[in-house]
């Protein structure tokens, strides 16, 4: 990869977790062989990374490269094309990384400036790292539907808890500051009653860093069991969905509408919430990413119904063993060998001294 490339995807890293529900961009403007301009997007700040660069760059804009982690846009959205900005500013070379796969773009910035006269490359070498900073959105772009990763903390029999006493924790302080962060990028994250009732979880976003909307809260629960005096009621703002079924009371609805938590009725099949309804409404509501964290349950439930694309699996130094210990994935299972699910495209993240993380993605 460049090294001005690599600046830009570093540009673009530190606007993680603040553009949903617009992409993670960076740009920096070379100019005689010195960067002249570096920019970000945040969704509060509007502008885009190009445009930032190129305001930071000035008059040395004009003959310049620019190096930027995704095509510059070609449409009007909460700002004018960027495309536009490019070509004003005078910049005879732009490099980026991946084409948009938005389809209201798509090309037509590439195109649009090729027609200006500007020379315009990609650059194949960085296209994978500048994937990974857009994983959410360009899944969202390519299929309709938000990025749904499935996250557990496990022991390396596959345990996620005891028959007996559950207190303490399976991974480290290291690890769970690495689930913070993978929350952090997240737009929404999911768990199950159960889960919610074992532990009276918050489960919000713990990182610190700023982002550009509140974390979406989820609780799937087909009766309406959560308590009113929980964390997760208790701490709502606007920022908790309940997914529900038609056969929950009706009055417990109310309640829990008139403190601002949002019900979702979802019906699926033997009376369970569906994920795939869940799912479809995220994508309608513009969220880009789901984090599942929940039970042995909800984690089978979610992966039969096809809603699961990754897996991101924290393992800890420990065994449990026993017949009674949960496991990551519970329910009904396959029964056959030959019917397991299959997963591609594994890493192995190390988390030092003694602990790992399996990251993998489903085959479909």
């Amino acid at each position: 990869m460049h090294k001005y490339m690599a600046e830009a995807i570093a540009e673009a890293s530190k606007g993680a977790g603040q553009t949903s529900p617009n992409p993670t961009v960076g740009a920096v403007i070379v100019h005689d062989g010195e960067i002249v301009g570096r920019g970000f997007h945040t969704w509060s700040n509007r502008k885009h990374a190009e445009v930032v660069a190129i305001e930071q760059a000035g008059e040395k804009s004009h003959g310049a490269t620019l190096y930027v982690t995704l095509e510059p846009c070609s449409h009007t959205g909460r700002t004018g094309p960027c495309a536009d900005a490019v070509i004003a500013a005078g910049i005879s070379r732009v490099v980026a990384a991946m084409q948009d796969p938005n389809p209201v773009v798509a090309g037509r910035g590439f195109e649009k400036m090729r027609n200006a006269g500007i020379t315009v490359e990609v650059d194949m070498d960085a296209t994978s790292a500048a994937e990974q900073l857009n994983e959410s959105f360009n899944h969202f772009m390519r299929t309709g539907l938000p990025l749904v990763t499935l996250k557990a903390a496990l022991t390396l029999d596959g345990k996620i808890a005891a028959p007996d006493d559950n207190t303490g924790w399976i991974t480290s302080e290291r690890a769970r500051a690495h689930v913070q962060m993978l929350r952090h990028r997240a737009d929404s994250i999911l768990t199950g009653i159960g889960t919610v009732l074992a532990d009276d979880c918050l489960l919000t976003d713990r990182s610190g860093e700023p982002r550009s909307r509140p974390l979406l809260r989820i609780v799937v629960d087909s009766q309406l069991r959560i308590p009113l005096e929980s964390q997760m009621v208790r701490s709502a703002k606007e920022d908790l969905v309940i997914a529900t079924t038609s056969a929950a009371p009706d009055e417990r609805k109310a309640i829990l509408e008139s403190r601002g938590i949002r019900v979702l009725v979802c019906d699926g099949p033997g009376g369970r919430t569906d994920f795939p309804s869940i799912v479809r409404w995220l994508a309608e509501e513009k969220y880009q990413s789901l984090m599942i964290e929940a039970g042995s349950k909800v984690n089978w439930s979610a992966l039969e119904s096809g809603v699961v694309d990754r897996i991101f699996f924290y393992y800890a130094a420990k065994i449990l063993g026993g017949l009674q210990s949960l496991p990551v994935a519970g329910g009904a299972g396959r029964k056959r060998r030959v019917d397991a699910m299959l997963f591609r495209n594994l890493q192995v993240h190390s988390i030092a001294p003694d602990e790992f993380a399996v990251e993998a993605w489903l085959v479909k």
